[in-house]
């Protein structure tokens, strides 16, 4: 099997999405018009070119403003079924997805229209494919702690529905610090604790994230690599590292593919693992991301089969399912 083929169909497992930044450009219009909601867009190329942002800030501004078209349970449903069809071509078999649900209760969406959207779509995919999922409830690092707990406490409803919370948004001038009790309270409610930290932030953010708020996986965590301490400690414990190849190149946290250090984090012994992040804002989906690799870094079989392998040892699974997906990877 040619390596194109084996990285487009091997199982798989995609640990950091955030649900909300898979609205693709044609969804954004129709939900716009079912809304009547003003887009400052007169085509669907003008909203195509709007995707082509500068920087982190910039993709967040049209992020946040295209979550806006979201209003109804039904446009929730239709999100997340839109992604959970794209894992079930991409033999996606398993995801932890993050959504954000500041986005939305700040703009009176009720927490449950969001969730019972969510929701139908997550166990309708189980019923029809056995789509493996679970959720991840990010706090937005630019608002308060305050608003987190108010987050924590609408979500608590949902718990049994809900696996871990996270934090994301802008990295610069909020660090993990700022949210040691909130993370503190979700972990003594059960919830497994990730956080975005080391794209844009500095190694002292991951440092932060470990030590503050005791998470057991960093989202991004390319510039651990700017730590040799780090670096040590993440190895030697395993710690989960959810990289986002396309992601950081377009967000210039590399300059090309070819620059990429993932595969020097694999040599080094780096619990790394492959993602899309937001795939249309990107550049694609983790196939997509896999693919890129393989052209921009020679990519080869044992390094994507490591890959796909450390996506379901990072996960949130029971050691009983990881086994079974390791079983199913290790004989395709």
């Amino acid at each position: 099997m040619d390596i194109i083929s084996y990285v487009s169909d091997m199982p798989k497992a995609e640990l950091h999405l955030h649900i909300e930044g898979t609205l693709e450009p044609e969804m954004m219009m129709a939900l716009a018009e079912k809304h009547g909601v003003v887009l400052p867009y007169a085509t669907l190329e003008d909203v195509h070119a709007a995707y082509n942002f500068s920087d982190l800030q910039s993709f967040l501004d049209l992020y946040y403003f295209g979550a806006s078209v979201l209003r109804e349970e039904s446009d929730f449903f239709d999100l997340m079924w839109a992604y959970l069809v794209k894992c079930r071509q991409q033999n996606i078999v398993h995801t932890e997805i993050m959504f954000d649900p500041q986005t939305h209760t700040d703009r009176g969406i009720a927490f449950e229209v969001m969730m019972q959207g969510y929701l139908g779509a997550l166990k309708q995919a189980e019923a029809e494919w056995g789509q493996s999922s679970k959720l991840i409830m990010c706090f937005l690092r630019h608002l308060s702690q305050a608003s987190a707990f108010e987050t924590l406490r609408m979500a608590e409803p949902f718990r049994d529905e809900i696996d871990a919370v996270g934090l994301d948004s802008g990295e610069l001038g909020n660090p993990p610090e700022k949210f040691t009790e909130v993370f503190t309270a979700a972990a003594q409610q059960g919830y497994q604790c990730v956080a975005h930290a080391g794209e844009e932030g500095p190694p002292a953010y991951i440092w932060g994230a470990l030590n503050s708020l005791n998470v057991t996986r960093i989202d991004h965590g390319v510039r651990c690599l700017e730590d040799d301490e780090l670096v040590e400690q993440l190895v030697r414990d395993q710690t989960p590292l959810t990289v986002c190849p396309l992601s950081n190149v377009r967000l210039c946290v590399v300059d090309e593919m070819k620059d990429h250090p993932i595969l020097a984090m694999l040599d080094k012994g780096l619990l790394v693992t492959v993602n899309s992040d937001d795939p249309p804002y990107f550049g694609g989906y983790l196939n997509d991301n896999f693919l890129a690799m393989v052209g921009g870094l020679g990519l080869n079989q044992a390094q994507a089969k490591q890959l796909a392998a450390n996506s379901f040892k990072a996960s949130f699974l029971d050691e009983d399912k990881k086994v079974q997906f390791l079983d199913a990877l290790e004989a395709f």
